[in-house]
């Protein structure tokens, strides 16, 4: 039987890879510091809510409370293990700039551990990167502006991003420096140890259990906030554009490359120029399924903010034959129903 380790396993990525995992009857390891859920606690009154889900509802899950910090403690968790999803991290670009030695710790350091012990213990690694290693790059790509979204107006990017973009000498966010630098981290161990790894670049990816807050999950706090009158900043106009991309369409292509034949690669990942929204296009999708609109405020754009991102996601079509299934209209729909029935947990 394949055993399976997902970092960051009580968040919103991992516990959908613990769950698919255990319902495929893997043994897995869900490791995790729970530093998230203190930081919900302050927010939406939620303590530990996917962990205690997992230990309730999958027995045979392996819970371990650790820390990707601690070299040692990945390295004892990874013992046994043929694959280690790696989706622990800090993933807010206003905490990095609040505080930048902790998001290096966590996102640099923290994939750094996971790679030495991966390579000790001879596992496959799976990174769950970010389409922030690109900066602000993406922003010298020439742009229309239509009544509610930014489009690239450069042909070469109708079809997206490709992995192949520039990532240097352009502005990051420290966020999207300790991103990069654990995903070169991650090529590297591939090419200098051989060690099997795949690098997926998401593109905000969201679903059911996402517990977005202001600086992270816009899409998921978005609904939130209209359902519970909570006031809504919108950095910038609200015309940016991005790819979105439904949780199960996210588990399975990260499945499709561990059960392929490929040795290490990297993938842009979101929903492609097919599975776009804007910001004021999202709000008109809420206001469709929930009935009212948001309360909304206005600031400045945010550092290194893309104004459009779009993920070529042709390299993960034609080596995963993977494409996205649940398109934003839908996935909008099923968010919205999810955090109606289970709005006590927000109160």
């Amino acid at each position: 039987m394949m055993k399976v380790l997902v970092t960051g396993g009580g968040g919103f990525v991992g516990s959908h890879l613990v769950e698919y995992y255990a319902r495929k009857n893997y043994a897995v390891v869900a490791f995790d510091n729970l530093s998230r859920a203190s930081t919900l606690d302050k927010v939406i009154g939620n303590t530990c809510h996917t962990w205690k889900l997992l230990k309730n509802n999958y027995a045979d899950v392996e819970l371990v409370n650790g820390d990707v910090r601690n070299f040692q403690a990945v390295r004892d968790s990874l013992k046994g293990v043929d694959a280690v999803i790696h989706t622990a991290a800090q993933v807010a670009v206003t905490t990095s700039l609040a505080n930048p030695r902790a998001d290096f710790e966590t996102n640099a350091l923290g994939t750094f551990n996971v790679l030495e012990a991966s390579r000790l213990n001879d596992v496959d690694i799976v990174f769950c990167s970010t389409n922030k290693v690109y900066g602000s790059n993406v922003n010298s790509i020439p742009i229309t502006c239509g009544a509610k979204r930014y489009s690239f107006a450069d042909e070469e990017y109708l079809d997206g991003i490709p992995e192949g973009f520039p990532t240097d000498l352009c502005e990051h966010s420290p966020y999207g420096c300790s991103k990069l630098a654990a995903d070169t981290y991650v090529q590297e161990y591939a090419h200098t140890y051989g060690l099997r790894a795949g690098v997926f670049r998401m593109s905000c990816v969201y679903g059911e259990r996402q517990f977005g807050v202001e600086d992270q999950g816009w899409l998921a706090w978005f609904v939130l906030a209209t359902l519970t009158s909570r006031q809504i900043t919108i950095f910038g106009d609200g015309k940016q554009v991005r790819d979105v991309l439904y949780i199960s369409d996210l588990v399975r292509a990260l499945d499709l490359f561990l059960s392929s034949n490929i040795r290490s690669e990297v993938f842009n990942i979101g929903g492609g120029p097919t599975n776009t929204l804007s910001i004021l296009e999202l709000l008109d999708l809420i206001e469709e399924f929930v009935g009212s609109r948001p309360n909304i405020s206005f600031s400045d754009w945010r550092p290194a903010d893309q104004k459009v991102y779009v993920s070529n996601i042709s390299r993960a079509r034609k080596m995963l034959k993977w494409e996205p299934i649940i398109g934003p209209r839908e996935g909008v729909k099923r968010l919205v129903r999810w955090f109606t029935e289970n709005i006590e947990l927000f109160r």
